[in-house]
């Protein structure tokens, strides 16, 4: 399954980039999500990650663990191809 990461970092973060994106990818990694995607942005999220997960276990998992080290908050939503939206909409009655 493939959730976009929606990110937004600690103030104290910032000064350790390089070991939070190290730490952060060796995790993912271990809890078996693959990281397909890093976008660095402006706004409300300071970035933005595509990932694939085996389970939203996995993704639940990394999260709090993200939010243990310090690193900031983390807002996951699952993502749908194009395929699961119109088999969706054909299940939902949708013509």
């Amino acid at each position: 399954m493939k959730y976009v990461l929606l990110g937004a970092l600690s103030p104290t973060s910032l000064a350790r980039q390089e070991k939070r994106a190290a730490n952060a990818r060796k995790k993912a990694k271990d809890l078996g999500i693959k990281l397909e995607s890093v976008f660095y942005t402006q706004g409300p999220f300071d970035f933005v990650d595509i990932v694939d997960a085996p389970n939203a276990e996995a993704i639940l998992a990394f999260s709090v663990w993200y939010g243990q080290q310090g690193y900031g908050k983390i807002v996951t939503c699952p993502a749908f191809d194009e395929r699961a939206m119109v088999k969706a909409l054909k299940t939902g009655g949708v013509r």
